[in-house]
């Protein structure tokens, strides 16, 4: 990963991006006012300054305002986070992804100009509860609108089926991308295909088509 990226705000979500993305190989600046949070994070990042963002002058002397892609991760305060995305967008950050609260604040920060809107809280628990809805679900990966790649064990109603049998594309609107079998990797398998006990597909589809065919 190439880049130089900036996190603002060190709670537990501005604290796992910044170590993922350091972690990945970018150059990360971390930026929060309390020290205990930038003392944890100081060990994974690049530079990580204890700073209050709504002052301009800290954000250049750390550098954030030539970053390429800036995550602002400010807790619950609204009126801070919209602040600092519009105090960097008026020094010239044009790529921001944010975290909001709610949606209205997310509607702010879009409006703003904000390229995308995180709701943590709320897509994790969208995430638990369809995995709970839907049987056999590993992972889920959103990819686009109404829209995700699911991880899943495969369904009973599938087992000992060539694909081409299944017609999961006409009668479930499902598309299979990959078939785990064991180690082996099965990447756009074909029509014959057969579907094994102990297999994982990698599907995409929308919530409501799996959910019928894990039923």
């Amino acid at each position: 990963m190439s880049g130089v990226f900036g996190v603002i705000g060190l709670g537990r979500f501005g604290f796992h991006v910044a170590k993922t993305l350091a972690e990945g190989g970018a150059e990360v600046i971390a930026i929060d006012r309390d020290e205990d949070r930038v003392r944890r994070i100081s060990d994974f990042v690049t530079h990580a300054y204890i700073a209050d963002a709504l002052e301009e002058k800290a954000l250049e002397e750390s550098g954030i305002l030539t970053a390429d892609t800036v995550v602002v991760s400010i807790g619950v305060n609204v009126e801070a986070s919209i602040l600092v995305t519009v105090l960097l967008m008026n020094r010239g950050v044009r790529d921001i992804v944010a975290k909001a609260i709610n949606p209205l604040h997310g509607e702010v920060l879009k409006r703003l100009g904000v390229r995308r809107v995180v709701y943590p809280e709320m897509e994790m628990a969208v995430k638990l509860a369809r995995s709970l809805l839907i049987t056999g679900v590993l992972e889920e990966i959103p990819f686009a609108p109404g829209y995700s790649i699911f991880e899943l064990r495969a369904p009973k109603v599938l087992v000992g089926k060539t694909l081409g049998e299944t017609d999961l594309r006409r009668r479930y609107g499902v598309n299979v991308l990959v078939i785990k079998r064991g180690d082996r990797l099965i990447v756009n398998p074909s029509a014959e295909e057969r579907i094994h006990a102990d297999d994982v597909l990698l599907v995409l589809g929308s919530e409501e088509r799996i959910t019928d065919l894990s039923r």
